[in-house]
């Protein structure tokens, strides 16, 4: 076992430490939630990360994800997520795809590729292909919903879809996943009231309709929980 995973290694045992080594995980999204959970991957010693993303690193993302430094604005999130997981775990297998999925960008991956897919994106058209594609290739997948205008980082919860509440994403996936059959599906929620932002103080310049608040605790708790889960679940961990 490497020496920089020894203490995961201490919790999880040696033959968990390969199974993570061997593994390739899908992270779609590298933004707050996202890029913590690959940094989380990253440091718990999984072998491959496929990285899929199609922004840069902006100024506005300094407060809360964890590829924005002042070094990196300007720099696709993928290659600046790329460079810190080869800084931590230089022997992980990196793949980035600059890349906004949705249904027209899907048949660029394939998902039987995958031990396991992370779901962080925003776009529920795309959040609903990701989950379809998992589904049908038979890799588990975890999907985070709304972090955005909330403060309370305890707040969060593992649950199945269809026992979700409050959150009005996790009401329309409910919906969704209904409509299309599917039984069962593992997200990272909040029951927090999200807070109303503050008028005038966006400064992306329009460029979404609904842009909300955020900060640098609640986004990457959900993130740090998506991360455990993946970890948890390739292993078959369970807390006896």
């Amino acid at each position: 076992m490497r020496e920089e995973f020894i203490r995961t290694g201490m919790i999880f045992g040696e033959t968990a430490m390969k199974k993570l080594a061997a593994s390739r995980v899908a992270v779609f999204g590298i933004g707050g939630v996202g890029g913590h959970v690959v940094e989380a991957l990253a440091r718990s010693g999984i072998g491959a990360l496929d990285l899929i993303d199609n922004d840069r690193v902006a100024p506005s993302n300094l407060n809360r994800q964890i590829v924005a430094t002042q070094s990196t604005i300007g720099q696709f999130k993928t290659e600046a997520a790329e460079k810190r997981i080869h800084d931590i775990s230089p022997d992980c297998k990196v793949r980035t795809f600059n890349t906004f999925f949705m249904p027209d960008t899907a048949d660029e991956f394939d998902f039987t590729q995958y031990d396991y897919v992370v779901d962080a994106i925003d776009t529920v058209t795309g959040k609903i292909e990701i989950i379809m594609r998992a589904k049908a290739a038979g890799v588990p997948v975890i999907s985070s919903m709304g972090a955005g205008n909330k403060v309370d980082p305890t707040a969060f919860e593992v649950a199945d879809i269809y026992k979700t509440s409050v959150c009005p994403l996790a009401r329309v996936m409910r919906r969704e996943m209904k409509k299309r059959g599917v039984k069962a599906l593992k997200v990272v929620y909040s029951k927090e009231e999200a807070l109303t932002p503050i008028a005038g103080m966006c400064t992306d310049g329009g460029s979404r309709r609904s842009t909300p608040g955020s900060n640098a605790f609640v986004p990457s708790v959900a993130g740090l929980i998506i991360a455990g889960e993946v970890i948890k679940d390739l292993t078959g961990f369970s807390r006896k």
